[in-house]
């Protein structure tokens, strides 16, 4: 049996070779690396997936949630609602702007932002709420856009770990995740499920003259070059990784369903199992399973997880500190006990291997490695 991956790229690769080589042959050919024409026909296609109106690329995903933020006209101690658990980018660009974070919890089964929190957390300095897609599926949406709408609050969806789940809506309509809120980001990091080969990010926006500001700020806030109407950033979608995302986009519902293939898998390798706690999925979000992270409960994680790395399977803990404990975070005020759940999840949550190539008998191993930790 070959090495396990967390994300086994290199088998990805070479299963789109002839066509991503030929794509970025192409880009070689033109020699239009920025901004070329596969640039703005990746924008139309990803639209025409997700449903958005408008896709504006970027250089990452973190610029676009800055970007984001920028356009909105969120200014320095305006208060923005995030959740503790997640990924640093999330509230690194809200400190950068001089803004204030104000961190709620999760849900301790699906890990996405509890929206009882919200109430706690608005004051009159709360001007935004940015919803985590954490691992996969959508955070609770119809209720989150109903409490912005009755407060005047911008929403920006963080989308990074779940481009291409579907949220249905108590009437029936359904959306793509990160073009519900005013804005939504994504990022195109080579491990997410439309992941390029470098560094890669975009907003979605149903509002043109949102879009226009979207697209101004990652270009130097300019519409015609030279001429500066607002201050701006530079960030790019390179068109490399525009070129080899066009590839990807037309294999992304075939990568979504064999991820939900090892997650189901999983599932009932561990169907009431003692000690791991399977991940819930959300009535009204399909899952892209971006992660599949478990709770372990009852045991040392710390000795599994090293058990695991001993047997060749490796694993990760996404994340081991909340961000209201993080030492860069610190000087807003919280404390050990303010947010319960997610501090507990830190220390429980482990993400097994999965990915779009996996093969049976590599999940069959990781499994029975993990059940003869148990046995001891």
């Amino acid at each position: 049996m070959t090495t396990i991956q967390m994300v086994d790229l290199r088998t990805q690769y070479e299963c789109i070779k002839a066509e991503v080589d030929q794509a970025i042959q192409q880009v070689l050919d033109s020699t239009a690396f920025i901004n070329g024409p596969d640039v703005k026909v990746f924008s139309d296609e990803l639209a025409s997936y997700t449903g958005a109106k408008y896709v504006v690329p970027c250089a990452n995903g973190t610029d676009a949630l800055q970007i984001a933020m920028m356009a909105l006209g969120f200014k320095p101690e305006d208060e923005v609602i995030v959740p503790t658990f997640t990924y640093v980018a999330t509230v690194e660009v809200i400190a950068l702007l001089g803004l204030r974070p104000k961190f709620v919890d999760v849900l301790l089964d699906t890990y996405e932002l509890d929206p009882e929190g919200l109430e706690k957390a608005l004051g009159p300095k709360v001007v935004g709420i940015v919803p985590v897609h954490l691992y996969g599926q959508c955070s609770k949406m119809e209720y989150i856009l109903n409490f912005a709408k009755k407060y005047n609050l911008k929403v920006i969806e963080d989308t990074a770990q779940a481009i291409g789940a579907v949220y249905t809506f108590s009437d029936g309509r359904k959306s793509q995740a990160g073009t519900m809120g005013d804005v939504g980001t994504t990022s195109f990091f080579p491990s997410k499920n439309l992941g390029c080969y470098g560094d890669g990010g975009a907003m979605f926006t149903n509002d043109p003259d949102l879009a226009e500001k979207l697209r101004m700020i990652a270009n130097h806030g300019q519409k015609k070059k030279y001429y500066h109407d607002s201050i701006g950033v530079n960030s790019r979608l390179d068109t490399l990784q525009a070129a080899i995302l066009r590839v990807k986009l037309k294999h992304l519902d075939r990568y979504s369903a064999s991820r939900n293939e090892v997650a189901d898998r999983y599932d009932a390798a561990f169907l009431n199992h003692p000690n791991i706690k399977t991940p819930k999925r959300a009535g009204n979000s399909t899952h892209v399973f971006h992660q599949y992270t478990v709770q372990v409960e009852g045991c040392s994680r710390e000795e599994l997880k090293n058990h695991l790395q001993e047997k060749g399977v490796p694993t990760m803990v996404y994340y081991p500190v909340p961000l209201h404990l993080q030492n860069a975070y610190l000087e807003y005020g919280y404390q050990v006990g303010d947010f319960p759940v997610a501090e507990s999840l830190c220390k429980k949550v482990l993400s097994l291997p999965i990915h779009t190539e996996m093969k049976k008998e590599e999940q069959e191993y990781i499994i029975e490695a993990i059940k003869s930790f148990f046995k001891k």
